[in-house]
C-alpha cells in the first residue's frame, strides 16, 4: 500500500492499525475516546527504502494518540482529515524521535497532510497517513477520494490476513500441545518423534504419536493416522490421542488396549477407517508387544543391523470398525535395538508404493546409522528423524509424515 503511494502520490505514506482490532478486541463502543493506540506497520518516506528510517520510525511501533490529534478524529468521526501542515503532536514526536536528523525536518515541513481511516464493516481498524512537501500541491478532495479507495480494498485483505493469522494460531496452538515434545525420558527407552504436514498448507492433519508410561515401568508407544486432512480429521485425531492417552492409564493388556480404542472410534465421527500401530516396552522383561490396527509394520534395526520391516502375527484392520480382531507380535530383545513407527505418508507416494517406500525407509536408516556416533548423550537421534523425514521415499509424498523412533534398552 505504502509502496502504490510513495512516491508518486505523496513524499511519504504509513499505514496504522488499532492494537485492539490486532489484538481481536471489539473497538472502542465511545465515539469520542480520549485516546487511541494504533501499531505502525509499514512506512515508506520517498524512494528511499523501509531499512532508511527503522531506527528513527521503527515499523510494529505502538503509538499512543490523544482525542485532539487528526489521526484520532479520524476513526472517531469516520471522515477523512485535511490539513495545511503536521499536527502539533506528531511535531513533538518527530523531533523528539530525531531532532538533528535532515529526513525528520523535511517531514516536519510537510506543506499538506492527509489522514483516511481504515474501517471495515462501519468499524474502525487504523487508518493511513500521507504527507507532501513545499514543493508539491497540497492534497486536494479528489485526492482524499482515490486513498478512501484504497483504503477500502486494503480493509478487506486486512481482515483476511487477520483471520488467516488467527486460524494459523490456532491449527500451531492445537499442535504444540497434542504432540509430545522430545525432552520425556523413560527408562530402557529413549525416544525421538517428528512431525511434517502435507504440502496443501495444512499445519495440522490427521497423524498423532504418542508416548506413555504404562504400569509397572511400561513403556507405550502408538503412531496413528485418522483419514483425511484438515480440521475434519484433526478434530477425530484429538478424540482418538485422548483415548489412547485415557486407556494406557489401565493396566489394559495391548490388545484389550487395541479393541477398547476400537469399540470408542466407532463413536466418534470422522474416526472410522483410522489406522494405528501401538508398541509396549517392558525393559524387565525384555519384551516389546506390538499389535496393528491396518497400520505399516514397524522396522526393527537391532546394533549390527541390517533394519528390516517386522514381521507382524496380524495386520489387523482400520479402528472403528467394531470387529476387535486384533493379534499381539512379541519380540524379545536383548540388545540394544531401534523401533521405528511411522505413517504411511513417510513411504507412500505418486512415485513410489508402500512396499518399495517401505524398503527405502530401511535402506536410508541403515546407512545413517553406519555414521552414528558413539554416546548414548549425543543428539544423533533427533537428528536421524530429521533425516528420515526428508526420505527419498517421502519427496513427492501429499500426505502428512509422522516419525517415532525409539531407542530400546533391556535391562
Amino acid at each position: 500500500m505504502v509502496h502504490a503511494l510513495t512516491p508518486e502520490f505523496c513524499d511519504a505514506a504509513s499505514v496504522y492499525l488499532l492494537e485492539r482490532w490486532l489484538l481481536e478486541e471489539n473497538a472502542y463502543a465511545d465515539a469520542d475516546p480520549p485516546q487511541i493506540e494504533a501499531r505502525r506497520l509499514a512506512l515508506r518516506v520517498g524512494a528511499q527504502a523501509l531499512e532508511d528510517w527503522e531506527r528513527l520510525l521503527p515499523v510494529d511501533q505502538v503509538i499512543v494518540f490523544p482525542r485532539e490529534t487528526p489521526y484520532a478524529r479520524a476513526l472517531a468521526e469516520g471522515r477523512t482529515q485535511m490539513l495545511d501542515s503536521v499536527d502539533p503532536h506528531t511535531t513533538e514526536r518527530l523531533s523528539a524521535s530525531g531532532p538533528q536528523d535532515a529526513g525528520i525536518q523535511s517531514l516536519l515541513r510537510s506543506a499538506s497532510f492527509l489522514v483516511v481511516p481504515l474501517r471495515l464493516r462501519d468499524v474502525p481498524v487504523g487508518f493511513i497517513a500521507c504527507t507532501r512537501g513545499q514543493d508539491r500541491p497540497g492534497f486536494a478532495p479528489g485526492d482524499a477520494v482515490a486513498v478512501e479507495r484504497l483504503a477500502a480494498r486494503a480493509c478487506v485483505a486486512l481482515d483476511n490476513a487477520r483471520r488467516y493469522q488467527r486460524e494459523r494460531r490456532t491449527a500451531l496452538a492445537l499442535r504444540a500441545s497434542l504432540l509430545p515434545g522430545t525432552d520425556r525420558a523413560f527408562k530402557g527407552c529413549r525416544i525421538a518423534p517428528g512431525y511434517l504436514p502435507s504440502g496443501n498448507g495444512n499445519l495440522i492433519g490427521g497423524d498423532w504419536f504418542d508416548a506413555l508410561e504404562r504400569p509397572d515401568g511400561r513403556v507405550g508407544l502408538i503412531v496413528g493416522d485418522a483419514m483425511g486432512h484438515g480440521p475434519e480429521a484433526a478434530v477425530a485425531m484429538i478424540q482418538l490421542s485422548t483415548a489412547v492417552r485415557a486407556l494406557a492409564q489401565l493396566d489394559l493388556g495391548p490388545v484389550d488396549l487395541m479393541r477398547r480404542l476400537d469399540a470408542l472410534a466407532a463413536t466418534i465421527p470422522g474416526a472410522s477407517f483410522a489406522t494405528c500401530m501401538y508398541a509396549e516396552w517392558d525393559p524387565g522383561l525384555r519384551t516389546c508387544t506390538l499389535v496393528g490396527a491396518g497400520h505399516p509394520p514397524p522396522l526393527l534395526r537391532p546394533p549390527c543391523g541390517p533394519c528390516a520391516p517386522v514381521a507382524l502375527a496380524g495386520a489387523g484392520l482400520p479402528l472403528g470398525l467394531g470387529t476387535g480382531g486384533y493379534e499381539a507380535t512379541v519380540l524379545h530383545i536383548t540388545e540394544p535395538a531401534l523401533l521405528v513407527l511411522y505413517s504411511d505418508g513417510l513411504v507412500e507416494s505418486r512415485q513410489c508404493d508402500i512396499e518399495q517406500g517401505i524398503g527405502l525407509l530401511a535402506q536410508s536408516l541403515d546407512t545413517a546409522a553406519a555414521h552414528a556416533p558413539d554416546g548414548s548423550d549425543d543428539p544423533w537421534l533427533p537428528s536421524l528423524c530429521r533425516e528420515l523425514l526428508d526420505s527419498p521415499a517421502a519427496a513427492n509424498t501429499a500426505d502428512d509424515r509422522t516419525l517415532l523412533l525409539a531407542e530400546l534398552t533391556p535391562d
